[in-house]
């Protein structure tokens, strides 16, 4: 391949894409606001933790293949296609903050209005139904002079990436969605995927509102499993024998029509799309006049797994009050140093409000939970320090470290082993046979 590719927007997915598509021989110009994330880019560093991602970005740069410039214009100047990768955080009312994405719509056009030729402008931040349609296709048009769908084309392509495995889903997609503008649009984006992945992935072609109620509906759908299956194992908790929600989950998932994907049992789910887009179809709903019953329930139960866990260790080790709690584990997923959503910062919080001393472990996510938690917990800089003399353990994120723990560590390093497993990775048996252990979605075992 040999594409004059944009990205605009440097965050996990503009990075990961525009890595992916600079080693594999496109030719890529970027661009992010955030002059220091830039400039960290440029030198070859990644500034957020993912597998892979730091040894192919200084592969593409030495190669010449990806450079980081200085303006959204200088980015899109000279391009075949300009992928719009701009952050669109969720604001404190549920909606989406879009003032980004609207300052590098305008600056996009003012670039468009300068080039000759046919350009096709795609659009993966995540947007409610009908935004790209309704706003980016007017502004892009206004600052550009241009018509879209004749002077250049237009498409919104929603990602599908999982932190921790992004670079993998990237490459080996199980989908593509196109939502095209125009047929012209759509050929030419699906022609580029085709030439990229060198395999045979299937497209979805549609119109430019489904591929982004599609994206919504994608995460609102995976949000819900793992909302259900916390609520089923909150049942078994409670009745008189001895249910296991792994082995419940593990039957069920067998079904063809269910699938065992996203049936884990756990504290809840987090990081940035699912809290976010679930909020903004909430959102959505009601301004069309639909109560959106279901997926308010989904995020309730999600909230309430926190204090569930809490309530769990008050259970066992009684007032919380001066107790020394250990936090193993702060990311919301393994593979991945971002906080945002993550259980582990509700759980904190109502630890906290309990009394408790709070001391935490992970293995790269320390420094962004500093960033949220500043100086309200402590923070360890290896497992066997969080656990010293720690009155109760919650084992939170399951990080492959802490898998290879034994019962032995635990009664050897903290003052009463006491240990919570939020995510299921240990096995109940061998470890309540030898410390007093509770675990998500198995009642308490005598």
């Amino acid at each position: 391949m040999n594409r004059k590719i944009s990205v605009v927007g440097l965050g996990h997915v503009g990075l990961c894409i525009a890595v992916c598509f600079a080693v594999r021989g496109n030719k890529v110009k970027s661009f992010d606001i955030d002059k220091k994330k830039a400039n960290l880019i440029a030198r070859g560093v990644s500034p957020f933790h993912e597998p892979e991602l730091e040894t192919m970005l200084e592969k593409a740069i030495q190669k010449g293949n990806l450079k980081v410039v200085s303006g959204a214009e200088t980015a899109v100047r000279g391009f075949d296609i300009c992928f719009i990768t701009v952050g669109t955080p969720i604001l404190p009312s549920g909606d989406l903050n879009l003032a980004f994405l609207r300052l590098c719509i305008k600056q996009i056009a003012k670039a468009l209005r300068a080039k000759d030729g046919y350009q096709l402008v795609v659009v993966k931040s995540t947007v409610t139904p009908g935004y790209t349609k309704n706003t980016i296709k007017p502004l892009l048009e206004r600052y550009s002079g241009k018509k879209a769908g004749s002077d250049f084309g237009l498409v919104f392509n929603p990602e599908f990436l999982r932190e921790g495995s992004a670079i993998n889903d990237i490459l080996h997609p199980n989908r593509i969605v196109i939502g095209e503008l125009d047929e012209h649009s759509g050929s030419d984006l699906e022609e580029f995927y085709k030439e990229f992945h060198r395999r045979q992935v299937p497209i979805v072609r549609t119109n430019l509102t489904t591929a982004e109620m599609i994206k919504y509906v994608n995460n609102a759908f995976l949000a819900t499993k793992i909302s259900f299956i916390n609520e089923m194992a909150s049942i078994c908790e409670k009745l008189s024998e001895k249910v296991d929600i792994v082995e419940v989950a593990h039957a069920i998932g067998m079904d063809p029509r269910i699938g065992s994907e996203f049936l884990g049992a756990g504290l809840g789910w987090g990081g940035s799309c699912f809290p976010k887009d679930i909020s903004a179809l909430i959102r959505l709903s009601k301004k069309i006049g639909y109560a959106p019953k279901m997926l308010e329930d989904v995020a309730l139960v999600n909230l309430e797994q926190a204090k569930h866990a809490v309530d769990v260790m008050k259970e066992e080790i009684g007032n919380l009050k001066d107790k020394k709690i250990a936090i193993l584990g702060l990311s919301f997923k393994p593979n991945t140093d971002d906080v945002r959503h993550a259980s582990s910062l509700r759980i904190i919080q109502h630890l906290i409000r309990e009394g408790a001393r709070v001391c935490a472990y992970d293995p790269v996510a320390v420094k962004n939970a500093k960033k949220v938690l500043g100086k309200t917990i402590e923070y360890s800089s290896t497992i066997a320090n969080c656990l010293d003399k720690a009155d109760g353990c919650m084992l939170v994120t399951e990080w492959e470290e802490f898998k290879n723990l034994s019962p032995r560590v635990f009664i050897q390093l903290m003052r009463n082993p006491v240990l919570f497993d939020g995510r299921r990775i240990y096995d109940p048996e061998e470890f309540s046979d030898k410390l007093r252990f509770r675990a998500i979605g198995l009642r308490k075992m005598s």
